[in-house]
């Protein structure tokens, strides 16, 4: 006998003309993730035989988006949903088994949800299984049309519908699961004779019933996860809904989320219990932070590694790894491929790139450290600057353990500071310094008298 296997078709080939976007429509981010990589990465977790994404306008940003992990089919001309669907009928038709047919620019949907439907086609031994919700508001869905007794007799689009037919707040999500080899076969026998003069999926609705063929209904009971991103306000909405179930995963999971309101997770972000998030806080894909971690309010913070016990003020970390009972701000810049080891202070407007700082060294303020390593227990000055930066090349400094580097001064690279050096405040560094010595290179202060006198300008 046959493998009855289970397919999924994402459709992504239209361009979305309402989002007002040179960007392709699933191609938009939801909560740090494009919408089509959504759908295929809860698809992907169902355990599918085979996916197949349609691409039309923009297939090489879409199969750049999502790679290997599915395969593509094209549709030229944008003909409608059924002429989009059949495009996937040379990868298809010829096996046993149910596929799937959910839209690219639906990013909520849940990988349980898919489950679901599933279980319900094979437990109704459904032909074609409809998956509905219950819309507050139905405008621009189409509608299910049910008869006496509750059998679902047509799928009517919104443009097509009849005043009472769009009263009608049951709604089609545009997820389906059809007997594969009925689907391809009906799809020959559906005409574009509407509104759009359009190839409708929801036309096989029809030919299958006409049919005699067993029509399904499963209908979810979460209404936003079938929301269909199809302009700028729907995708903001998207967002919302997305922050707030990301939000209630991490404090069901011990987090401290003072405003989940204006806290901003994105997917693929990891937080360990007993760690404070205050407002104002957005936090990109990639990051993981450890326990007993404070986030402090409008802080940012992009693909990093914070370790347990980390403290960020009000600050803005980008690309960076901060080790065990580190701090950070207020309004501090870690910008990529900084690592703060473990008990460091970089206090308030403090910037840092391409350098490792040791354990225990503390940086006051006002200093920007760029390509350099530093060792354990500096004392870094008020108003210091690894002047890193030649005009056409970046050149690295380094500083060793129990340095003292003093207020104003400038390390210009390359130069290497031994353990135990003492740089005298407002000194330029131009050369090595040795082990407990102290460098200071100033000019001598001279006086005039009388000279404030002589100012035009003076009160």
């Amino acid at each position: 006998m046959p493998k009855k296997t289970r397919n999924t078709i994402i459709l992504a080939a239209g361009k979305g003309t309402r989002m007002k976007s040179k960007l392709y429509k699933v191609l938009h981010h939801v909560c740090g993730r494009t919408m089509v990589n959504h759908v295929l990465t809860q698809v992907e977790k169902t355990k599918m035989d085979n996916i197949v994404t349609i691409v039309g306008y923009g297939s090489n940003a879409v199969k750049n988006e999502l790679g290997n992990r599915t395969k593509y089919a094209v549709q030229k001309k944008q003909l409608g949903t059924g002429d989009a669907v059949l495009q996937a009928e040379p990868i298809l038709k010829n096996l046993d088994g149910d596929t799937m047919v959910v839209s690219g620019d639906t990013p909520l949907f849940k990988a349980s949800t898919f489950e679901k439907l599933f279980n319900y086609h094979d437990d109704t031994h459904a032909d074609v299984t409809i998956m509905t919700s219950k819309a507050p508001d139905p405008t621009g869905y189409g509608r299910i049309v049910r008869n006496d007794l509750g059998i679902v007799e047509k799928i009517v689009e919104q443009k097509d519908a009849t005043k009472a037919e769009q009263a009608i707040h049951e709604i089609n999500t545009g997820v389906y699961v059809f007997n594969n080899r009925k689907l391809f076969k009906a799809l020959h026998q559906i005409t574009n004779n509407n509104a759009q003069h359009e190839y409708y999926l929801t036309d096989v609705i029809q030919v299958l019933k006409q049919a005699g063929d067993n029509i399904e209904a499963y209908q979810m009971d979460d209404f936003y996860q079938s929301l269909g991103v199809n302009d700028r306000p729907a995708l903001a909405l998207a967002n919302q809904v997305m922050y707030k179930r990301i939000n209630n995963y991490f404090m069901n999971h011990g987090v401290s989320i003072l405003d989940p309101s204006h806290t901003y997770i994105d997917v693929d972000v990891k937080i360990g219990p007993d760690t404070l998030i205050e407002p104002g806080v957005r936090i990109h894909s990639g990051t993981v932070i450890g326990k007993h971690c404070v986030i402090g309010a409008n802080s940012e913070i992009f693909n990093c590694k914070l370790h347990d016990h980390v403290h960020v003020i009000s600050s803005y970390l980008q690309d960076s790894e901060m080790d065990e009972y580190s701090n950070i701000g207020p309004y501090s810049h870690l910008r990529p491929k900084a690592k703060i080891g473990p008990h460091v202070h970089l206090g308030n407007f403090v910037e840092v790139k391409a350098a490792t700082i040791g354990a225990g060294t503390k940086v006051g303020h006002l200093t920007y450290i760029g390509n350099a390593k530093l060792g354990k227990n500096i004392n870094v000055g008020c108003g210091v600057i690894f002047c890193n930066y030649d005009g056409a090349h970046k050149h690295t400094s380094t500083v060793g353990d129990d340095s003292f580097i003093g207020s104003n001064s400038d390390l210009i690279a390359p130069v290497h500071l031994a353990d135990h050096t003492f740089i005298a405040a407002g000194t330029n560094v131009t050369k090595d310094v040795n082990q407990y010595d102290m460098a200071i290179a100033r000019s001598r202060q001279t006086n005039k008298p009388g000279y404030y006198k002589k100012l035009p300008y003076r009160g």
